[in-house]
């Protein structure tokens, strides 16, 4: 140290001539800032666990059927609790998805962002975080809405996890046909979330899902085939030609067409649903139909695919829209 530069602190670099060189002051306001942003980006991991666009879709049924089993609005406590159960167990379904498929996820151009596989969630951390989110919301459903509802999400939660992902997904290729069972729970658990139990009407909107879901699906496998190929995961689309997977989407639509129209006499639906109901089935059927078509032309038209699985989500969307104003028409 210069002596004759008393202002300089010990150990503080000079110049040449004797000069402190000013060093940056540490920020503890950029330490929060930093501890911040990595707590965000955690969280926003364990958000995208739980599939939350999957989720959306599952809550749009979940509404409208809890609407026609009130037969109005239900007590917005009960939606609520129940909407809040219902996202929490399907996080937690496929946050155990993930967990168990990440050797798939890693493969699949598809998923591998995911965050079990990018590192941004350890696999030990996914599976205690599935198990815990489970656990809470079967509790929650048990006392916040009624037992009935807990045991059905415990059910979609099993054949999602354990008959879909463990049994079913890597070794037939009408995985998604009986694994998709969970995904039309959501019904059922909404009817006997207002009702107590179960009755023909919530077992014809489980149909309208059962068979929805199969040309929902498939359509995105056709698209992402080389990745399920690839994974050694035998979609149909994978292991069957283009033109049996479009008949066999139209079948189940009409099927699902025929459940749509049957609640009309069942749970007692105005022609106004009943015009609505047949003009979506109509609609999503051409689709399919044109889907078939396509595959059989020797010209090897693009298949568009993407266009059938985003009409399926349209068509169940305005579907349950259709339900739940249904209810309140005066005719």
């Amino acid at each position: 140290m210069d002596a004759s530069r008393p202002d300089a602190p010990a150990g503080a670099p000079v110049d040449g001539g004797g000069t402190p060189v000013p060093t940056p002051a540490h920020d503890a306001h950029d330490d929060r800032a930093h501890g911040w942003s990595a707590a965000l980006r955690t969280v926003a991991a364990y958000v995208a666990l739980t599939k939350p666009r999957v989720i959306e879709l599952l809550l749009i049924t979940t509404i409208p059927t809890m609407f026609l089993a009130a037969g109005g609005f239900p007590p917005l406590g009960l939606v609520v609790a129940t909407l809040v159960g219902g996202a929490g167990a399907a996080g937690a379904a496929n946050t155990l998805n993930q967990y168990l498929d990440r050797d798939i996820d890693e493969v699949m151009n598809r998923t591998r962002r995911r965050p079990i596989v990018t590192g941004r969630i350890t696999p030990r951390a996914a599976l205690v975080f599935g198990l815990v989110l489970g656990a809470v919301s079967l509790a929650w459903l048990w006392f916040a809405v009624n037992p009935a509802s807990a045991v059905f999400t415990a059910a979609a939660i099993l054949i999602y996890v354990v008959g879909y992902t463990m049994i079913l997904k890597r070794r037939t290729p009408q995985n998604i046909v009986w694994g998709g069972a969970a995904g039309c729970m959501p019904v059922v658990i909404g009817w006997s979330a207002v009702t107590g139990g179960v009755s023909w009407s919530a077992v014809l909107l489980f149909g309208v899902v059962f068979f929805w879901t199969p040309p929902h699906y498939w359509p995105l496998s056709m698209k992402f085939r080389r990745d399920y190929a690839a994974a050694g995961v035998p979609m149909l689309p994978v292991v069957a030609a283009d033109t049996r997977v479009a008949r066999e989407m139209i079948a189940y639509t009409l099927a699902m067409i025929a459940c749509s129209l049957l609640l009309v006499p069942v749970a007692g639906m105005t022609w106004v649903y009943a015009a609505v109901a047949a003009a979506l089935g109509g609609w999503f059927l051409w689709l399919c139909v044109g889907l078939l078509c396509r595959a059989r032309d020797p010209q090897h038209p693009p298949l568009r695919a993407m266009t059938v699985f985003h009409g399926s989500i349209t068509y169940l969307t305005l579907l349950s829209v259709a339900i739940a104003v249904d209810v309140f028409l005066p005719l």
